[in-house]
């Protein structure tokens, strides 16, 4: 019998948060609550109702406002009854320059971080009391440019940096919580309007490692870096 679990994702009106939401809704006992700023101009994700085997819920949380994350409880409290999340995937994420130290704006830098770290910071205190009645799984997602240890260079300082912080709230929210397993996941370097057209992954491959190495995880996993492979990345 294949087992339920309720995903709330951010970002999911493009991109691998998009291309999740379809994979993950081909399965009937999925329950899937997909974010995103503005949900009437969300299409394709609008779109997946139709074919959806699994249970779509869709919801606006835009991750850059505090005001918008709070807002959010309410309307998936609703949707969901008496169900908790037992998956929150941190995926909504900004890029908006490959700077280096020595250009980097402060306005991007504060912004990227905005996104990037309190954003998930906030949705998990925010879904805290939902995935207390979950799984307790929450997966962010990080990037291979977070890692010091594999030294890519200079490039993209505001969001490495980022990514990098994000690193560490996860490691702190595993130190802070040991029921819960939170990890930080590498995605690979996608074909989305992030990551270009030049990239080497296209999103219906990583996504199914991404969905494999989730479904998957232990306890003991809490904590790690992992790639979309499952493979783990230095710190």
């Amino acid at each position: 019998m294949t087992e339920t679990n309720t995903w709330l994702i951010t970002g999911a009106n493009r991109g691998i948060g998009l291309e999740l939401a379809r994979q993950l809704l081909t399965v009937p006992t999925n329950i899937v609550v997909a974010t995103c700023r503005n949900p009437n101009g969300a299409t394709e994700l609008r779109a997946l109702k139709d074919a959806a085997q699994g249970t779509l819920h869709i919801a606006p949380i835009d991750v850059s406002s505090e005001g918008s994350i709070k807002n959010s409880v309410s309307i998936v409290q609703e949707a969901l009854g008496e169900g908790g999340i037992d998956i929150l995937y941190n995926n909504a994420a900004i890029n908006e320059e490959d700077d280096v130290p020595s250009n980097a704006k402060p306005e991007v830098f504060l912004r990227t971080i905005q996104v990037n770290v309190v954003g998930p910071m906030l949705l998990y205190q925010a879904y805290l009391p939902l995935l207390e009645k979950g799984k307790k799984m929450v997966v962010n997602m990080s990037s291979g440019l977070a890692s010091i240890g594999l030294n890519h260079g200079g490039k993209c300082t505001s969001y490495s940096i980022s990514k990098t912080a994000l690193n560490m709230l996860t490691y702190k929210m595993t130190k802070e919580r040991p029921d819960f397993t939170a990890i930080v996941l590498d995605p690979g370097w996608v074909k989305t309007e992030m990551g270009g057209e030049g990239a080497q992954l296209e999103p219906e491959y990583s996504v199914s490692h991404i969905i494999k190495l989730i479904t998957s995880l232990k306890n003991e996993d809490s904590g790690k870096f992992f790639t979309y492979a499952g493979n783990i990345i230095p710190w």
